[in-house]
This record gives C-alpha cells, structure tokens and sequence, in this order.
C-alpha cells in the first residue's frame, strides 16, 4: 500500500494501542467495521474482554481482532483466506510487537471444518451477499469452537434476518447505514 493512502487505515480506538494507525490493502469485500460501530461493539464487551481468547473469522484489516487485543484480550487468532490481506496482517502485528496474537490463512469454513479450539469471544464479520453467516455459525456451535458461555458478533448488511442456533440469544443489536451488527451470548446447555 502506498503510504498515501489514508483511506485505507483505520485507527485502533482504546487500550494499550490507543491512537495507533494500521493500514490494510484493497482487497475484493474488505470493509474495516467503521470507528463508531467498533466504539459501540467494545462498549458493549468491555465487562468480558479482558483476559479472554478471541476469534476474528474474516479478519480482512484486522480492526476487530487488534481492537481486542489492545483492550486486554488474552489471545486473538485472526482467519482469512486472502493472502495479501493476511501478509498485511502479520506486518501490521509486527509492528506493534503483537505476541498475544497469531494470523491463519484458511478459508473459514474449511477452518470451522478442522479441529476445534475453545474460543470465549467470536467476531464474525463475513463479506456482504455472500450468505456464509449461517453455515459459520452452525458450524462455531457444532463443532465445538464456543465455550459453554461464549459472546459472538455478527455483523450483516442491513435486512438480513438471522437464524441464530438455539442456544444463542440476542443480546445487543443496531444499525450503521446499510450495516446490522448484534451480539449474541451463547448460553451454556447441558
């Protein structure tokens, strides 16, 4: 990316990288969740946060996952299958000497797909019109992704109705122009 391109960063809101600029290149359904949303999302998670081992599935500039990292998470795996926009991520992690975060390349379902690990908070933030949502959250429930009470974001565009899994419930939701973006809390069953 050329340094000049100021339309192509996104700055880090709260917690230890505070101010902080990162830059993402231009890559074909990458749109960095905006400032007041992000503001919105981690208000909301703020009581949680801290401590806790993320997920940001199609990370794209990393906005969610570096967010959480700076604001206390213990551990953020960010996935994407783009491998421009995962070269860029691991820069953007190198610069902040970001140790309490690691960048897969994959495909989400493909990675839903594999082994699972136990994650507290997902961030689910699909391209738009590409309907992955609902197969990415059948697969974080029936595969073993979530802990017993776990909080996923989702982030849609406008309209969109969820079908969310059973033991999910809404727990937070609002509009951003043409964006819906909830959190949900997964509620433990026996």
């Amino acid at each position: 990316m050329k340094p000049n391109q100021a339309s192509n960063q996104l700055r880090i809101i709260a917690g230890n990288w505070r101010g902080r600029k990162l830059s993402f290149p231009t890559a074909p359904g990458l749109r960095p969740t905006p400032d007041r949303v992000r503001e919105t999302l981690f208000n909301w998670l703020d009581p949680v946060i801290r401590g806790r081992h993320c997920l940001d599935l199609f990370a794209g500039s990393g906005a969610l996952g570096i967010e959480a990292a700076s604001r206390g998470a213990a551990e953020v795996v960010l996935v994407d299958d783009n491998p421009r926009v995962v070269g860029n991520l691991r820069d953007q992690l190198q610069i902040l000497n970001a140790t309490q975060l690691q960048v897969v390349q994959a495909d989400v379902g493909s990675y839903l797909s594999a082994t699972p690990r136990v994650f507290d908070i997902v961030f689910l933030d699909p391209p738009f019109r590409e309907s992955r949502l609902p197969e990415c959250m059948h697969l974080l429930e029936a595969c073993g992704w979530l802990a017993g009470e776990a909080w996923v974001y989702l982030e849609a565009e406008h309209g969109l109705v969820l079908d969310l899994p059973e033991n999910w419930v809404l727990h937070r939701s609002k509009q951003a122009g043409q964006v819906d973006y909830h959190l949900v809390r997964r509620i433990k069953t026996n």
